[in-house]
C-alpha cells in the first residue's frame, strides 16, 4: 500500500497592502512597480502570496493588461 504524501503548503505571507501603505492605486505608467508582481514568465502573481488587498489586486491587474497592451510590459518571457 502507497503511502500517502503531505501537500507542502507555501507560507502565506500576511503584511499590509503596498498600496495601501503608501496610499497609491497602481497605475500603468509605473512599469517598475508593476514588475514586482510578475513573475520571470510574466504571469501576474496571485493576491495569496504578493499581500495586495482585493480591491487593490483587481486595479493591478487591470493595470499590468492595459500597459501589456500599451507595450509598456510584455505579454510572454522572451527566449533569449
Amino acid at each position: 500500500m502507497a503511502k500517502k504524501r503531505k501537500k507542502i503548503r507555501k507560507p502565506k505571507i500576511k503584511e499590509q497592502c503596498y498600496f495601501c501603505k503608501e496610499k497609491k492605486d497602481p497605475s500603468f505608467s509605473d512599469v517598475q512597480i508593476l514588475k514586482r508582481y510578475l513573475t520571470e514568465r510574466n504571469k501576474i502573481i496571485p493576491r495569496s502570496r504578493t499581500g495586495v488587498c482585493a480591491g487593490h489586486q483587481k486595479d493591478l491587474s487591470r493595470s499590468i493588461k492595459y500597459a501589456r497592451h500599451l507595450a509598456l510590459l510584455p505579454f510572454t518571457a522572451g527566449e533569449n
